[in-house]
């Protein structure tokens, strides 16, 4: 039965790895935490046992506007789907909620806000409920990317609804973080799915930030009428970016949470519904954003830990096709880390775990074999050479430099382990500057020794000491440097040191620019021609029934549709992504369409 809903409602043929072990499970009235990519299908794992097990499935979801597309989508598939949530006006929420009490309804979707009053829980404990879904589970979880208070009230559904299966969906948790919400949701006793986590169609790119505003342009200049998100670590930087992008030529739109809730709101749909937009955000933009075109995510600050990262470069290439995710940083960035992590106020144990956390995503920066694989591995999942990544594209050797990194110590040493990079440097570089003459640094024996690199060379070899654990910054401080039990067993000539010349090379070389190919189906001239004319279609369907256009057909359904050219109402069936709601209702005008450009 559930490939035929599979079929007969959602318009595909075969389930995506890992759906099917979920869907069963639930079906047998068992708890589930899935962990799946993004991208791989995490709906349909609740949405069709929903449509099978009949009754009332309730789906806990963070935002308005996720859930807000999400029946959208459901309705257009002829699926009774609400939702109640504060942007819609009272009368409409009333109306959703008397066809919920009047057994209507299959899929009913609350914020947990809204969900966890006494007053909605007792009205929902009289309902014959079926099914608990909770996206986004990783919010419930102190230790995930995105921690949410009011998620951990959801802890008590299992008392409340005893009988019902939960079901918990992410694309996000490393295993303490599935841990945490196994137990908090149904006491350890559900079972867990890892679907993996890789997305071998985004490139893995990192960067040293030397100018950030022309490496973004660089980066850019590859996506030209291309849809996507540069992050940015503040407000102040998000609206600077923004305009500068904008000064530049190109559609650029921010989103923080500076900005008004009207504003925030368009500057979503519009990035939602049209092409060619690029979002300059912080991250409070893109939890459950679900454009499936988004061809890049450009990080210009390091983010607080690899699962942030994970997440939020998962926002590209939903559609399957090639996407580049880049991000630019710098020692600063540590810093400033490590003290948000100290300022946080949370328990010694968190901010142990958060530090290592963030060392993690630190080895990934200065991984010194495939990227994919570092990124991979922090969750367990371990792959080959990915091929797809800066470091498998552009190899490198690892070099001695147990000198270089003496000269540095030495200094860090004689000068009370207290001062941080640049003054550090001009000791080495032998800089007749005041301060240093002022304190008679001039006169330390590792003055000068490292003169034959210039500065950027020497922030590259003290990133390395820093994220190989030989160097530590004071983060409560002025991000003085110190030395670690292993930076003195190089110092003392016990262990050599050895660095990533490759990196240094990037600091000094103007960044090279990439260009990342994309393939659509095998169309020729004509077919492109009505693939564009399709897509025109699509818009204005999308625009008159105000959803995004990829709720009314995906661009693969599209391509398909230039490419067969379907004439009658069972070859559009066979179309991907054709379900017997979307026969009826659009296959009329397609048709059409193809019709005239026969």
């Amino acid at each position: 039965m559930p490939k035929t809903i599979l079929k007969d409602v959602f318009g595909y043929d075969q389930f995506r790895s890992g759906q099917t072990e979920v869907i069963d499970t639930l079906l047998a009235g068992e708890h589930v935490l899935a962990v799946m990519p993004t991208g791989s299908g995490k709906s349909l794992c609740f949405q069709i046992p929903a449509l099978v097990k009949g009754g009332l499935t309730l789906v806990i979801s963070p935002l308005v506007a996720l859930m807000e597309d999400q029946v959208a989508a459901l309705k257009l598939a002829g699926v009774a789907a609400e939702t109640i949530n504060s942007s819609r006006q009272r009368e409409s929420n009333v109306d959703s909620w008397r066809r919920v009490t009047s057994g209507e309804v299959r899929l009913l979707y609350l914020a947990p806000e809204r969900l966890m009053t006494d007053r909605m829980l007792a009205a929902l404990e009289r309902l014959p409920v079926s099914l608990i879904a909770i996206d986004e589970a990783h919010c419930l979880s102190r230790w995930g990317p995105s921690f949410r208070p009011e998620y951990e009230a959801l802890s008590i559904l299992k008392d409340r609804f005893p009988t019902v299966p939960i079901a918990a969906l992410t694309a996000t948790a490393d295993h303490a973080t599935q841990e945490d919400i196994s137990a908090k949701l149904f006491a350890g006793k559900g079972r867990t799915f890892v679907s993996g986590f890789d997305r071998p169609n985004i490139s893995l790119n990192v960067d040293i930030r030397t100018d950030a505003k022309q490496q973004l342009l660089d980066l850019l200049s590859n996506h030209k009428d291309e849809s996507g998100i540069v992050y940015c670590l503040s407000r102040k930087k998000t609206d600077k970016m923004a305009a500068f992008l904008c000064q530049h030529g190109i559609r650029a739109l921010a989103y923080h949470a500076g900005m008004s809730a009207e504003e925030r709101a368009s500057n979503q749909e519009t990035f939602m519904n049209e092409s060619a937009v690029v979002m300059v955000a912080t991250i409070a933009f893109g939890m459950g954003i679900d454009k499936p075109d988004v061809r890049f995510v450009c990080h210009t600050d390091m983010p607080g830990n690899v699962e942030s990262y994970y997440q939020e470069i998962g926002r590209a290439g939903r559609d399957g096709k090639p996407a580049v995710a880049h991000m630019h940083y710098g020692l600063d960035d540590v810093r400033m880390r490590r003290l948000f992590i100290e300022q946080d106020g949370s328990s010694d144990d968190h901010k142990r775990r958060e530090h290592k956390r963030l060392d993690s995503l630190i080895a990934y920066c200065e991984a010194p074999t495939c990227r994919r694989q570092a990124l991979l591995d922090y969750f367990n999942e371990h792959i080959e050479a990915c091929g797809n990544c800066d470091i498998c594209l552009n190899p490198y050797d690892m070099v001695e430099g147990t000198e270089i990194a003496q000269a540095l110590m030495a200094a860090c040493e004689d000068t009370g382990q207290i001062f941080g990079q640049s003054h550090l440097i001009d000791i080495v570089r032998g800089a007749d500057t005041e301060k240093i003459r002022s304190l008679g640094h001039n006169h330390l024996p590792a003055y000068g020794r490292g003169a034959e690199l210039n500065k950027n060379a020497w922030r590259s070899i003290i990133r390395q000491l820093v994220a190989s654990g030989h160097l530590k910054i004071d983060v409560t401080g002025y991000g003085g440097l110190s030395m670690t039990s292993k930076g003195r067993a190089v110092l003392d000539g016990a262990t050599d040191f050895w660095y990533r010349e490759d990196l240094i090379r990037q600091a000094e070389l103007p960044q090279r620019k990439k260009k990342v190919r994309i393939e659509t189906a095998d169309l020729n001239d004509e077919d492109l021609v009505l693939l564009e004319a399709l897509k025109d279609l699509r818009r204005a369907i999308a625009k008159e029934r105000k959803v995004p256009a990829y709720i009314i057909f995906a661009d693969r359904s599209l391509e398909a549709m230039a490419q067969i050219k379907p004439s009658s109402e069972s070859e559009f069936a066979t179309i991907h992504g054709v379900g017997a709601a979307k026969l009826k209702d659009f296959s009329e005008q397609f048709m059409a369409l193809i019709k005239d450009y026969a």
